[in-house]
Protein backbone atom coordinates (compact mmCIF):
# COMPACT_ATOMS: atom_id res chain seq x y z
CA UNK A 1 0.00 0.00 0.00
CA UNK A 2 1.27 3.47 -0.88
CA UNK A 3 2.00 5.51 2.22
CA UNK A 4 4.17 8.35 0.88
CA UNK A 5 2.46 11.72 0.32
CA UNK A 6 -0.84 10.31 1.55
CA UNK A 7 -3.25 11.56 4.22
CA UNK A 8 -5.99 9.28 5.49
CA UNK A 9 -9.31 10.63 6.74
CA UNK A 10 -9.56 8.34 9.75
CA UNK A 11 -8.51 7.81 13.35
CA UNK A 12 -4.73 7.32 13.45
CA UNK A 13 -5.06 4.30 15.73
CA UNK A 14 -7.30 2.58 13.19
CA UNK A 15 -4.92 3.28 10.32
CA UNK A 16 -1.46 3.02 11.87
CA UNK A 17 -0.84 -0.42 10.34
CA UNK A 18 -0.88 1.18 6.88
CA UNK A 19 2.57 2.53 7.70
CA UNK A 20 5.40 -0.05 7.65
CA UNK A 21 7.59 -0.45 10.72
CA UNK A 22 10.97 1.31 10.64
CA UNK A 23 9.94 3.53 7.70
CA UNK A 24 9.50 7.05 9.14
CA UNK A 25 12.36 9.54 9.42
CA UNK A 26 10.39 11.94 11.60
CA UNK A 27 7.23 11.49 13.64
CA UNK A 28 5.80 14.95 14.29
CA UNK A 29 2.70 14.93 16.47
CA UNK A 30 0.44 17.72 17.70
CA UNK A 31 -2.29 15.76 19.51
CA UNK A 32 -5.20 17.19 21.48
CA UNK A 33 -4.02 18.61 24.82
CA UNK A 34 -7.07 17.60 26.88
CA UNK A 35 -8.11 21.22 27.32
CA UNK A 36 -11.64 20.90 25.94
CA UNK A 37 -10.99 22.42 22.51
CA UNK A 38 -13.61 21.90 19.81
CA UNK A 39 -12.24 19.81 16.93
CA UNK A 40 -15.70 18.83 15.72
CA UNK A 41 -15.63 15.70 17.88
CA UNK A 42 -14.91 14.63 21.46
CA UNK A 43 -11.19 13.97 20.98
CA UNK A 44 -10.21 16.77 23.38
CA UNK A 45 -12.91 16.19 25.98
CA UNK A 46 -11.65 13.15 27.90
CA UNK A 47 -10.97 13.05 31.63
CA UNK A 48 -7.33 12.97 32.71
CA UNK A 49 -6.99 9.19 33.15
CA UNK A 50 -8.71 8.47 29.84
CA UNK A 51 -6.53 11.03 28.07
CA UNK A 52 -3.28 9.57 29.37
CA UNK A 53 -4.37 6.01 28.54
CA UNK A 54 -5.25 7.12 24.99
CA UNK A 55 -1.96 9.03 24.66
CA UNK A 56 0.12 6.04 25.69
CA UNK A 57 -1.80 3.84 23.26
CA UNK A 58 -1.22 5.91 20.13
CA UNK A 59 2.37 6.69 21.09
CA UNK A 60 3.17 2.98 21.56
CA UNK A 61 1.55 2.22 18.21
CA UNK A 62 3.60 4.79 16.28
CA UNK A 63 7.06 4.45 17.83
CA UNK A 64 7.80 1.20 15.90
CA UNK A 65 7.17 3.10 12.65
CA UNK A 66 10.20 5.35 13.29
CA UNK A 67 13.53 4.41 11.72
CA UNK A 68 16.46 3.60 14.02
CA UNK A 69 17.99 6.94 12.93
CA UNK A 70 14.67 8.77 13.25
CA UNK A 71 13.16 11.27 15.67
CA UNK A 72 9.88 11.98 17.43
CA UNK A 73 8.66 15.49 18.28
CA UNK A 74 5.47 15.90 20.28
CA UNK A 75 3.60 19.11 21.20
CA UNK A 76 1.98 19.10 24.64
CA UNK A 77 0.80 21.44 27.36
CA UNK A 78 2.40 21.65 30.80
CA UNK A 79 -0.61 19.90 32.33
CA UNK A 80 0.28 16.47 30.93
CA UNK A 81 3.79 16.76 29.50
CA UNK A 82 5.49 15.29 32.63
CA UNK A 83 3.50 12.03 32.47
CA UNK A 84 3.72 11.65 28.69
CA UNK A 85 7.41 12.54 28.49
CA UNK A 86 8.12 10.00 31.24
CA UNK A 87 6.25 7.33 29.28
CA UNK A 88 8.16 8.02 26.06
CA UNK A 89 11.49 8.04 27.95
CA UNK A 90 10.93 4.37 28.76
CA UNK A 91 11.12 3.62 25.04
CA UNK A 92 13.24 6.40 23.49
CA UNK A 93 16.03 8.83 24.35
CA UNK A 94 14.92 12.33 25.33
CA UNK A 95 17.18 14.87 23.59
CA UNK A 96 15.41 18.15 24.45
CA UNK A 97 12.38 19.72 26.01
CA UNK A 98 11.74 22.76 23.85
CA UNK A 99 9.68 25.65 25.17
CA UNK A 100 7.69 27.40 22.48
CA UNK A 101 6.98 30.97 23.64
CA UNK A 102 3.85 31.91 21.70
CA UNK A 103 4.41 35.64 22.24
CA UNK A 104 0.99 36.13 23.77
CA UNK A 105 0.48 39.89 24.34
CA UNK A 106 -0.02 41.25 27.85
CA UNK A 107 -3.73 42.03 27.91
CA UNK A 108 -5.06 41.16 31.33
CA UNK A 109 -5.51 37.41 31.73
CA UNK A 110 -5.37 35.29 34.87
CA UNK A 111 -5.53 36.97 38.27
CA UNK A 112 -5.14 33.85 40.45
CA UNK A 113 -2.10 32.36 38.67
CA UNK A 114 0.56 33.22 36.12
CA UNK A 115 -0.78 33.24 32.56
CA UNK A 116 0.23 30.25 30.45
CA UNK A 117 1.96 31.47 27.29
CA UNK A 118 3.98 28.49 26.12
CA UNK A 119 3.74 24.96 24.72
CA UNK A 120 6.11 22.12 25.56
CA UNK A 121 7.74 20.21 22.70
CA UNK A 122 9.48 16.92 23.44
CA UNK A 123 12.32 15.81 21.14
CA UNK A 124 13.10 12.08 21.30
CA UNK A 125 15.28 9.72 19.29
CA UNK A 126 15.70 5.96 19.10
CA UNK A 127 19.48 6.21 19.53
CA UNK A 128 21.72 8.28 21.78
CA UNK A 129 24.12 9.14 18.95
CA UNK A 130 23.04 7.65 15.63
CA UNK A 131 20.16 9.94 14.72
CA UNK A 132 19.73 12.48 11.93
CA UNK A 133 20.16 16.11 12.96
CA UNK A 134 21.30 19.01 10.78
CA UNK A 135 21.71 22.32 12.55
CA UNK A 136 22.87 24.41 9.58
CA UNK A 137 19.47 24.89 7.82
CA UNK A 138 17.91 26.33 10.98
CA UNK A 139 20.70 28.57 12.26
CA UNK A 140 19.66 32.13 13.06
CA UNK A 141 21.89 34.74 11.35
CA UNK A 142 23.83 37.20 13.49
CA UNK A 143 23.01 40.82 12.79
CA UNK A 144 25.70 43.07 11.32
CA UNK A 145 26.26 44.87 14.62
CA UNK A 146 27.06 41.59 16.35
CA UNK A 147 29.38 40.51 13.55
CA UNK A 148 31.22 43.83 13.73
CA UNK A 149 31.64 43.48 17.49
CA UNK A 150 33.26 40.09 17.00
CA UNK A 151 35.95 41.06 14.53
CA UNK A 152 38.80 40.37 16.98
CA UNK A 153 41.38 37.90 15.76
CA UNK A 154 40.09 35.06 17.95
CA UNK A 155 36.83 35.06 15.96
CA UNK A 156 38.34 35.25 12.46
CA UNK A 157 37.40 32.26 10.32
CA UNK A 158 34.82 30.95 12.78
CA UNK A 159 32.07 29.21 10.80
CA UNK A 160 29.37 29.92 13.37
CA UNK A 161 29.87 33.69 13.07
CA UNK A 162 28.99 33.55 9.38
CA UNK A 163 26.28 30.88 9.34
CA UNK A 164 24.47 31.91 12.51
CA UNK A 165 23.69 30.50 15.91
CA UNK A 166 21.79 27.55 17.33
CA UNK A 167 18.12 28.46 18.04
CA UNK A 168 18.55 26.89 21.51
CA UNK A 169 15.63 25.26 23.33
CA UNK A 170 13.40 28.30 23.82
CA UNK A 171 11.67 29.28 20.58
CA UNK A 172 10.02 32.68 20.54
CA UNK A 173 7.64 32.52 17.58
CA UNK A 174 4.32 34.34 17.53
CA UNK A 175 1.17 32.26 17.46
CA UNK A 176 -1.03 32.62 14.38
CA UNK A 177 -3.50 35.46 14.86
CA UNK A 178 -6.96 35.66 13.32
CA UNK A 179 -5.81 38.19 10.70
CA UNK A 180 -2.71 36.23 9.69
CA UNK A 181 -2.79 35.12 6.01
CA UNK A 182 -1.52 31.71 7.17
CA UNK A 183 -4.58 31.27 9.40
CA UNK A 184 -6.92 28.31 8.83
CA UNK A 185 -10.20 27.40 10.52
CA UNK A 186 -8.67 25.41 13.37
CA UNK A 187 -8.37 26.21 17.11
CA UNK A 188 -4.74 25.14 17.63
CA UNK A 189 -2.89 25.71 14.34
CA UNK A 190 0.90 25.73 14.65
CA UNK A 191 3.01 28.32 12.76
CA UNK A 192 4.82 27.15 9.65
CA UNK A 193 8.02 28.65 11.08
CA UNK A 194 7.98 26.20 13.99
CA UNK A 195 7.17 23.18 11.84
CA UNK A 196 9.83 24.15 9.29
CA UNK A 197 12.47 24.25 12.02
CA UNK A 198 11.63 20.73 13.14
CA UNK A 199 11.44 19.24 9.65
CA UNK A 200 14.61 20.92 8.37
CA UNK A 201 16.70 19.89 11.36
CA UNK A 202 15.39 16.38 11.98
CA UNK A 203 14.62 14.83 8.60
CA UNK A 204 16.82 14.39 5.51
CA UNK A 205 15.85 15.53 2.04
CA UNK A 206 13.39 13.02 0.53
CA UNK A 207 12.82 11.65 4.02
CA UNK A 208 9.33 10.78 5.26
CA UNK A 209 7.57 12.88 7.88
CA UNK A 210 4.52 11.37 9.59
CA UNK A 211 1.88 13.42 11.41
CA UNK A 212 -0.86 11.41 13.16
CA UNK A 213 -2.96 14.57 13.78
CA UNK A 214 -2.66 16.64 10.60
CA UNK A 215 -5.09 19.37 11.66
CA UNK A 216 -4.55 22.11 9.09
CA UNK A 217 -1.95 20.16 7.12
CA UNK A 218 0.97 22.44 7.97
CA UNK A 219 3.26 19.41 8.32
CA UNK A 220 2.44 18.34 4.76
CA UNK A 221 2.95 21.86 3.40
CA UNK A 222 6.31 22.17 5.16
CA UNK A 223 7.39 18.74 3.92
CA UNK A 224 6.55 19.63 0.32
CA UNK A 225 8.21 23.04 0.54
CA UNK A 226 11.38 21.50 1.95
CA UNK A 227 11.69 18.49 -0.38
CA UNK A 228 10.43 15.90 2.07
CA UNK A 229 7.60 13.38 1.81
CA UNK A 230 4.68 13.18 4.22
CA UNK A 231 2.01 10.85 5.48
CA UNK A 232 -0.56 11.15 8.21
CA UNK A 233 -4.11 11.13 9.45
CA UNK A 234 -6.93 13.58 10.09
CA UNK A 235 -10.17 12.42 11.66
CA UNK A 236 -12.27 15.53 11.00
CA UNK A 237 -13.68 15.44 7.45
CA UNK A 238 -13.79 19.23 7.07
CA UNK A 239 -10.19 19.60 8.22
CA UNK A 240 -9.17 16.77 5.89
CA UNK A 241 -10.83 18.46 2.90
CA UNK A 242 -9.11 21.73 3.76
CA UNK A 243 -5.72 19.98 3.93
CA UNK A 244 -6.21 18.52 0.45
CA UNK A 245 -7.14 22.00 -0.82
CA UNK A 246 -4.05 23.55 0.80
CA UNK A 247 -1.81 20.94 -0.78
CA UNK A 248 -3.33 21.56 -4.22
CA UNK A 249 -2.95 25.32 -3.84
CA UNK A 250 0.64 24.92 -2.67
CA UNK A 251 1.42 22.74 -5.69
CA UNK A 252 -0.03 25.35 -8.06
CA UNK A 253 2.00 28.14 -6.45
CA UNK A 254 5.17 26.07 -6.51
CA UNK A 255 4.68 25.27 -10.20
CA UNK A 256 4.66 28.97 -11.01
CA UNK A 257 8.22 29.34 -9.77
CA UNK A 258 9.79 26.10 -11.04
Amino acid sequence: MKFENVIWNEDCLNGVDKIPDNSIDLLLADPPYCLGKDYGNNSDKMDADEYLEWSYKWIDAFIPKIKDTGSFYIFLSWQFSPEIFSHIKKKMVMVNEIIWDRRVPSMGGSVRKFSSVHDNIGFFTKSKKNYYFDLDPIRIPYDEETKKARTRSIFVGKKWLEVGYNPKDIWSVARIHAQDPERQDHPTQKPLEVINRIILSSSPKNGIVCDPFMGTGTTAISALANNRKYCGFELNKDYYNNIILRIKEHSKTKDLFT
